[in-house]
C-alpha cells in the first residue's frame, strides 16, 4: 500500500504531467522586433468566430467551456491552434474580419469560416472571397490610417505573417457526395490552383512571409469513421480510414510541392510548409503517450460506441452529451480537436521539426 505521502507526491506528479501535456510551452514576452501581425485564412481550424459573426450560425455550450468559460464561435472547448500561436507571439487572439463589435484588427485579422474550403461550396467564404475580403480590409485601412496605432500601415502588411490553412473540407465533402478516391485525388490539382492564386495575390500585395499548413488525417475522425466505416475493411492498424487518409495524403504531397514551386517563383519570399498530418496523426497513433485514451471518441457528441457520434445531434445541439473531462480526449465533437489536443499540436509546430525549411514561427518579426 502507497503511503499517504507518496500517493499525494504521485497525484501532485501527475497533475504536473498533464499540465505539461495541456501547456506545454510557457507563455513568454515576445521576442519580435517588429509588432507581430498574422492574417490567417482558412475553415473551422481555425475560425475563431466567423461563421457566428457572419451569418449568425449557432455555437453553443458547452463549446468553449475550458477556456473562455463561454461560447466564442469556436468548435472547440477552448482555444485553437491558431490562439496557441498568437500565445507564443505575446499578442492578441485574432479577431474575425466578420466581427464587427469589439474586435481589435491591430495584429491582425482571421478570415477564416466554418466549413469553407479553397472552391465554392454551400458556405459563401471559400479561400477566393477570403483574398477578395483581405484586399478590401488593406485598401481600407490604408485608406483611412493617420498614425493609428489600432490600423495597420503599409509596413505592417508587407511585414506580417500570412497564414493557410485550408483544404480538408474539400476532401471531406468530395467524399460525402459519394466520390471514389480516383475522382477525389482528380479534384486536388484545382484546390492546388485555388491556394496558388492566394499565394500570389498576396504576395503582389506586398506579402512576403507565408505559413502554410498541409491537412490533417482527415480517416481518423469520428465523424468519418462513424459515417463510412461499414466493415473494417479499409481500417489501417490504428483504426483510421486509410482511403481518406490516402487523400489527404495525396493533397499533402502536392501542397508540398506547391511550397517548393513557390518558392523558386516568389522572389524574396519565404514559404513555410508544416507537417500538420503528421503532428495529428500521431495523436491518434501513440495517444497514451500525450495522456489521452480513446483517440477515436469524440468527448461532446452522442451516438455511443465506438465513436460517439450521431450526425444528427452533435456538439450543443438539443439532446447532446458530454464528457467530464475533455483534456483526455483528442476529438472534441468529431470534427474539430480538443484544446488539450490543439496545445500538443502547437507545440510541436513550435518546435520547427515539422517545418520546411525549419523557421521558428516568430522569424516574420524579426526581420
Amino acid at each position: 500500500m502507497l503511503g499517504k505521502d507518496s500517493l499525494l507526491l504521485r497525484r501532485a506528479s501527475l497533475f504536473f504531467l498533464l499540465t505539461l501535456l495541456v501547456f506545454p510551452f510557457p507563455v513568454t514576452q515576445s521576442k519580435c522586433q517588429k509588432y507581430p501581425r498574422i492574417f490567417n485564412f482558412g475553415d473551422s481550424n481555425s475560425d475563431t468566430g466567423g461563421l457566428v459573426a457572419g451569418l449568425g450560425f449557432p455555437v453553443n455550450l458547452p463549446n468553449g467551456r475550458s477556456f473562455f468559460r463561454r461560447s466564442t464561435g469556436r468548435l472547440c472547448d477552448g482555444r485553437l491552434v491558431l490562439d496557441f500561436l498568437c500565445e507564443s507571439l505575446n499578442t492578441n487572439y485574432l479577431s474575425p474580419y466578420l466581427d464587427s463589435l469589439g474586435s481589435n484588427f491591430s495584429n491582425g485579422v482571421n478570415f477564416a469560416v466554418i466549413g469553407s474550403s479553397t472552391q465554392p461550396t454551400f458556405v459563401p467564404f471559400n479561400l477566393n472571397v477570403q483574398v477578395l475580403q483581405f484586399l478590401h480590409f488593406k485598401a481600407r485601412t490604408l485608406e483611412i490610417f493617420k498614425g493609428s496605432r489600432h490600423l495597420i500601415d503599409y509596413d505592417g502588411f508587407h511585414n506580417a505573417l500570412y497564414v493557410f490553412d485550408i483544404g480538408q473540407n474539400d476532401l471531406s465533402n468530395a467524399f460525402s457526395a459519394h466520390l471514389s478516391y480516383t475522382q477525389v485525388a482528380e479534384r486536388i490539382p484545382s484546390m492546388l490552383g485555388e491556394i496558388k492564386d492566394a499565394v500570389k495575390t498576396i504576395y503582389k500585395e506586398g506579402g512576403r512571409s507565408f505559413w502554410i499548413h498541409n491537412t490533417g488525417p482527415l480517416g481518423c475522425l469520428p465523424q468519418k469513421l462513424s459515417l463510412f466505416n461499414k466493415d473494417n475493411r479499409d481500417l489501417d492498424s490504428n483504426g483510421c480510414l486509410q482511403t481518406f487518409n490516402d487523400a489527404a495524403k495525396s493533397f499533402n504531397g502536392g501542397l508540398r510541392a506547391l511550397c517548393e514551386e513557390m518558392r523558386s517563383e516568389l522572389k524574396n519570399a519565404t514559404i513555410v510548409y508544416v507537417d500538420i498530418y503528421a503532428i495529428k496523426y500521431d495523436l491518434f497513433a501513440n495517444s497514451t503517450k500525450y495522456g489521452f485514451r480513446n483517440p477515436l471518441v469524440s468527448c461532446c457528441g452522442i451516438g455511443g460506441p465506438p465513436y460517439n457520434y450521431n450526425i444528427n445531434v452533435t456538439c450543443g445541439q438539443t439532446g447532446y452529451q458530454v464528457c467530464s473531462d475533455g483534456s483526455r480526449y483528442v476529438s472534441w465533437d468529431g470534427v474539430h480537436y480538443s484544446e488539450a489536443a490543439n496545445a500538443v499540436i502547437a507545440s510541436k509546430i513550435l518546435s520547427m521539426q515539422y517545418s520546411e525549411p525549419r523557421y521558428k514561427f516568430d522569424y516574420f518579426c524579426h526581420t
